[in-house]
């Protein structure tokens, strides 16, 4: 049976607050193209409901986000969609409910909201790299902002995860939250900014989010580029390969 977007995405109104659960569990949420479209279709109802003050992203199952869905980025479904979402976000407040892991695609999923609850002990990567890749959902323009500089460059060349403690300590994550409690907490501090008068928080969200560094247009276009040289090489090819395989990649520099 085919996925739908209405499978893939689940949406739910509490209140002033909508709740985008992103649903492929089995599949710990890999971003396939009917996740893709739902993710941003949800978005764009959210944006534009008038009853509607902020949203919430979560996953169901055992985490937020595990990134692509390899196999269906092989069958050449269209996640075009998810690159709307990663560059625009969205207009109204938007918090990222981590439980688990947001990895990959996932963080980068992640990095678009405008703040972060994580329940204790979660993961929190990109790890691209080890199969060849780079982070180019997002992730490298915006983890030395919410990060720093060095953490960023380790988490970026390394592959390797950090704690959600950890990201609560360099500024990534808003709020901790005891394991299976992240959504609870996040519903929470949606609904206090929801009490708050609408034109004032869009102001101040667009006043933050200006204030961090380079403009992310300009990052976006340097980034083309070497995405190409990247994502079209032989390693590319040969780290989703080894990883589907089970082994440890030959990586050739070419």
């Amino acid at each position: 049976m085919t996925e739908t977007t209405d499978d893939a995405v689940i949406v739910e109104r509490r209140g002033k607050v909508m709740v985008i659960r992103l649903n492929r569990p089995d599949q710990m949420n890999a971003i396939n193209g009917a996740l893709s479209g739902g993710l941003w279709a949800a978005v764009q109802e959210l944006n534009a409901d008038p009853g509607l003050t902020a949203g919430v992203l979560t996953g169901n199952g055992r985490g937020f986000c595990s990134g692509m869905d390899l196999k269906a980025f092989s069958r050449g479904e269209d996640i075009g969609p998810m690159f709307d979402f990663i560059k625009a976000g969205a207009e109204k407040p938007l918090i990222g409910a981590i439980e688990g892991f947001a990895l990959a695609g996932g963080l980068e999923l992640a990095l678009s909201c405008d703040l972060l609850v994580a329940s204790k002990g979660a993961k929190l990567g990109i790890p691209e790299v080890k199969v060849g890749l780079f982070a180019a959902g997002g992730g490298l323009i915006r983890l030395p902002s919410r990060v720093g500089y060095g953490k960023a460059m380790e988490m970026a060349i390394t592959g390797d995860p950090i704690s959600a403690e950890d990201g609560a300590t360099f500024g990534l994550i808003s709020k901790l939250a005891e394991p299976g409690e992240a959504l609870e907490v996040a519903i929470a501090l949606a609904e206090r900014i929801s009490k708050n008068a609408p034109l004032g928080v869009a102001a101040s969200k667009q006043m933050i989010r200006s204030s961090v560094g380079a403009s992310e247009e300009d990052l976006w276009k340097l980034q083309g580029p070497l995405q190409m040289s990247v994502f079209t090489s032989d390693d590319a090819k040969e780290g989703p390969r080894a990883f589907a395989e089970k082994r440890e990649p030959n990586w050739t520099g070419a």
